[in-house]
């Protein structure tokens, strides 16, 4: 019998990666990718003596597969896509690829916002407490590459909900939910259930002895949890009230009970700000005490936490003026608490590719904070019709250096810098860390 065909749509770190992984289980492994290959895709093509093409699909090439994994960027509805699942071949994701050529427990992170720093924070929580953790999904490495080597005792991996969307066997043994907003709308025909279910769907094929952790002062998740008959044990958290079974905060006293065993300790002083931040961090400390991890080394682990970069990470302070990246936030959701935790008066520089984008809920936040808007995205119209009225000052741009330098002329002494864009980046910018990066490196040529 001949080698199994294995076509990996996609050349960036996921696809190189299930590519790899392919090779090393004894596939016959193809690569393609519409867009031209980064160089350092390039490089490990040869290296490795990977089959590829670029800038363009061969149809009947792909057609030989014995199974496809794509790319979490490719969305399902493409006529590539569907002409595979027609003809009967799986399409699926990286995550589910790995999965399938590992036995190791995997700790699974979702949400629309939050899954970041949650799984960042879990993660060094693990580490810090010397338990050998693979960090992958959305950030990190290529979680397939990770399962060829010397495995770590658990992979801590942040999902989205496109690499949900191409699961079939995928079971974490601790699946997180942060929360469920309007978010990817463009990508479910804007129907928010499809959405939900989607992010829902971390859960399905959890058992008894697996466990769900979830943000049950989220109305959305709370509906959903509780209309769904979910096998895993349900850990809620709630900073609003009392549970009997999950986490919350009681008198100054952060209190977690799962079937195994109960943690109480003093509620814990983070130093990233905002309720969003408590919540991350309560999520978290649940897995830590899944895991038997001892109490002082969750609160230390988590007091310690510095946040993740292009996550409200404070850049520089010019002429008494704080500059924040927040390039990260990619929906309204997260613009939201970012305003939320601005301290004084805030030049704002928002934009990008719009999602479906509801700009209505961020209002009062703009009326209250914001001084100036700068529009940074090649259609600004929607940003321009939600705020035009509310602020005094509103300027379009379309390069960073350009937003950076009409900032750096509005904001005076003790305001505030924030690029929040709410948006995707695609239209002017790689992705959100490559607009992360040129706005810290705009701010540091001022």
């Amino acid at each position: 019998m001949g080698k199994q065909n294995l076509v990996v749509l996609g050349s960036g770190e996921s696809g190189c990666g299930a590519a790899l992984l392919g090779i090393k289980k004894g596939y016959a492994v193809f690569v393609s990718d519409h867009k031209p290959l980064s160089a350092k895709a390039e490089k490990f093509m040869l290296e490795h003596g990977i089959d590829h093409e670029h800038g363009g699909h061969t149809m009947a090439r792909i057609l030989t597969a014995d199974v496809v994994v794509k790319s979490p960027g490719i969305p399902d509805h493409l006529t590539l896509i569907k002409e595979i699942v027609a003809s009967g071949i799986p399409v699926i994701s990286e995550i589910e690829w790995g999965f399938r050529f590992t036995q190791k427990p995997i700790i699974a992170i979702t949400g629309s916002n939050g899954k970041t720093t949650t799984t960042a924070m879990i993660h060094k929580l693990l580490s810090d407490a010397g338990i050998s953790a693979g960090l992958g999904g959305n950030i990190g490495k290529s979680f397939a590459a990770q399962v060829m080597g010397d495995e770590p005792d658990y992979y801590v991996l942040e999902i989205s909900s496109f690499q949900l969307d191409g699961m079939v066997e995928f079971r974490p043994h601790i699946a997180v939910i942060t929360n469920i907003t309007p978010d990817h709308l463009d990508r479910y025909n804007n129907n928010f259930d499809a959405y939900i279910a989607s992010k829902m769907s971390i859960s399905a094929r959890q058992n008894s002895q697996d466990q769900l952790i979830y943000d049950c002062d989220d109305p959305v998740l709370a509906r959903e949890v509780a209309k769904r008959n979910f096998r895993a044990e349900l850990l809620p958290y709630s900073n609003e009230g009392v549970l009997k079974h999950g986490t919350y905060i009681d008198h100054q006293t952060l209190m977690i009970q799962t079937n195994k065993n109960t943690i109480n300790m003093p509620t814990l002083d983070l130093q990233l700000a905002g309720i969003h931040n408590t919540k991350n961090a309560m999520a978290a400390a649940t897995v830590g005490t899944l895991l038997n991890i001892r109490k002082e080394t969750i609160r230390q682990s988590l007091e310690h936490f510095q946040g993740v970069e292009h996550r409200l990470e404070h850049v520089l302070k010019i002429n008494n003026v704080s500059y924040i990246n927040d390039s990260k936030a990619t929906n309204v959701n997260a613009t939201f608490y970012a305003l939320e935790s601005m301290s004084g008066p805030t030049v704002w520089i928002v934009g990008g590719q719009d999602k479906g984008n509801d700009y209505s809920s961020l209002l009062p936040l703009v009326n209250e904070k914001v001084k100036a808007i700068v529009c940074l995205g090649i259609d600004n119209d929607k940003i321009i019709q939600a705020f035009g009225n509310v602020v005094d000052m509103l300027v379009e741009t379309s390069r960073m250096e350009d937003a950076v330098q009409v900032a750096y002329r509005l904001a005076d002494r003790g305001e505030q810098v924030l690029l929040s864009p709410a948006c995707a980046s695609f239209d002017l910018f790689q992705d959100y860390e490559d607009r992360g990066r040129q706005f810290k490196q705009a701010v540091r040529q001022l």
